[in-house]
């Protein structure tokens, strides 16, 4: 039986100078799926509407610098880890970014390797706090694809399923729209109701109020009890 490779970590990489954007996207893309977006506003969407395991964030920006996107971002109770990028290598710039919500920084110009390094140890330590989380009176193991009950019972989780929860659960004090949710999770030609129909499946196997509705709104992970 083949061995089926680890899905490549996600990074969404915001620059506007086309000359480094290209560089450094060249050398992110040799380990990571990268998406990069030029403007701030751009980015806040992608970051809002999408799941990544890190981004890469330059300090000085169009429309949105990088330092209020940072701030859109954590305000938004997205944790996924931050590297920003920044030309500014004064203590107080640095600071600065790293009182907004970025976990670390790196100067312009920047050795590659040094980056490369930076972001392992960002994505290790994200998934690493990221292998349990609760969901109400449920654990929810993204790793392992189950969910463990209050009684210590087990159930198993499609490849779906486990996206659903793991949306949900890096942020659990956001409201995510079933727009949302779709985009996310789902593919591109599946329909608005799939997110309802997973919804549905989750509960069924665990409790109805792991995901819990908020009506009108769309849906959020249940508060650990």
């Amino acid at each position: 039986m083949a061995v089926q490779a680890l899905p490549r970590a996600r990074v969404l990489y915001v620059e506007d100078d086309a000359e480094i954007a290209v560089m450094t996207s060249d050398v992110l893309d040799e380990v990571y799926d990268v998406v990069h977006v030029v403007g701030g506003r751009d980015a806040l969407a992608r970051a809002l509407a999408e799941r990544f395991d890190v981004m890469v964030i330059d300090r000085r920006l169009p429309d949105l610098d990088g330092i209020a996107l940072v701030e859109a971002v954590r305000t938004a109770h997205i944790t996924t880890p931050i590297l920003l990028l920044t030309a500014l290598g004064a203590v107080a710039d640095r600071v600065e970014g790293l009182d907004a919500g970025a976990n670390d920084y790196l100067v312009k110009p920047f050795d590659f390797d040094e980056l490369l390094a930076r972001l392992r140890a960002l994505v290790r330590g994200h998934r690493l706090d990221g292998r349990r989380r609760s969901l109400g009176e449920w654990v929810f193991l993204p790793d392992a694809s189950a969910a463990y009950g209050p009684g210590g019972e087990r159930v198993a989780l499609t490849p779906t399923e486990t996206r659903l929860l793991a949306l949900l659960s890096e942020s659990p004090d956001h409201v995510f729209s079933r727009e949302e949710i779709l985009r996310a999770v789902f593919d591109s030609d599946d329909a608005l109701s799939s997110v309802d129909t997973y919804v549905h499946y989750v509960r069924r196997k665990t409790s109805p109020d792991t995901i819990e509705t908020v009506r009108g709104v769309g849906y959020r992970a249940a508060a650990a009890r």
